[in-house]
């Protein structure tokens, strides 16, 4: 998952990076997600892994569809040399959920 991920991101940039996450976010947060201001409630997101911090505040960005709040995360985790590990993250973090929500 690591090298198609990279290659996304060597192939289409922080834009193709940016689409990947939107779609990991939104299979991550499911269906039915109403419309509204959330909350990011994660206590100790401070002291988290980056990756860790920045999978919950781009999570939390799609629910609240705003968009340029995930820009923002992808042009970050970019130019902190973490994107490669975030999205890695972000999808590690999909796929536990819908595991979890299949049994």
């Amino acid at each position: 998952m690591a090298g198609t991920l990279d290659q996304v991101v060597k192939r289409d940039g922080s834009s193709g990076a940016y689409n990947v996450a939107w779609c990991l976010a939104g299979e991550l947060a499911g269906d039915g997600v109403r419309a509204g201001a959330w909350a990011l409630e994660f206590p100790g997101i401070d002291e988290a892994a980056y990756d860790a911090r920045w999978v919950a505040r781009f999570v939390s960005a799609y629910v609240n569809r705003d968009e340029p709040t995930g820009e923002a995360l992808i042009g970050a985790a970019l130019a902190d040399g973490q994107l490669p590990q975030c999205l890695l993250t972000l999808a590690g973090s999909t796929v536990a959920t819908k595991r979890r929500r299949e049994s």
